[in-house]
């Protein structure tokens, strides 16, 4: 493995996966709140960021292909944990939280499952937008709890659920691509 900046990059937004959780055990809210907010957006803008570096310098590698959707998910599965303790059980935050859960496990077990095959299920488009709706609400979120501002905290789950129905719309069209490479062989 080279170690790249895009490479460096999604070890860094590997790494702040749990520093997003830890900060709440080490430190007081509302500071904690604010640290959780800078770790995870500082993280998220470099989920965009080494993509586009990679691609600009041709550093893409399989050690990056590999760690980036992993990377992602610790980072979205992290903040979402946090959250849930954050709010308890709140059926705005629950119900897109289980959604996104399932759907980023689902996808990942369809992936293993199909190996080489796993190219047709290329991230799309619409998978784009699902990740930045997943990191604008939770980013969201984060900063109605440093702020303690009532509308950040409606817009937030507004995106939330947005971001829970564009999970499952692209979980959905995931399990249609893969449909084929399901199938039973007759015996």
């Amino acid at each position: 493995m080279t170690w790249t900046v895009p490479n460096i990059l999604t070890v860094f937004r590997l790494l702040c996966a749990p520093g997003v959780a830890l900060v709440f055990l080490i430190l007081p809210r509302p500071l904690a709140d604010w640290l959780a907010l800078v770790l995870f957006i500082t993280a998220s803008l470099t989920d965009f960021i080494d993509g586009y570096l990679a691609r600009k310098w041709d550093q893409m590698s399989k050690f990056g292909a590999m760690l980036d959707p992993i990377a992602d998910k610790a980072m979205v599965v992290t903040a979402i944990a946090v959250l849930t303790m954050l709010h308890g059980v709140n059926t705005l935050i629950v119900v897109p939280a289980a959604l996104i859960l399932l759907r980023e496990t689902f996808v990942s077990g369809l992936r293993e499952f199909l190996g080489d095959t796993a190219g047709t299920l290329k991230v799309t488009k619409l998978a784009k937008w699902k990740t930045t709706a997943q990191m604008v609400a939770i980013a969201t979120l984060f900063a109605y709890g440093a702020v303690d501002f009532a509308p950040l905290f409606t817009l937030g789950i507004l995106i939330f659920w947005i971001a829970g129905l564009l999970t499952v719309m692209t979980g959905w069209d995931y399990l249609s691509k893969a449909l084929p490479f399901l199938r039973e062989e007759p015996k």
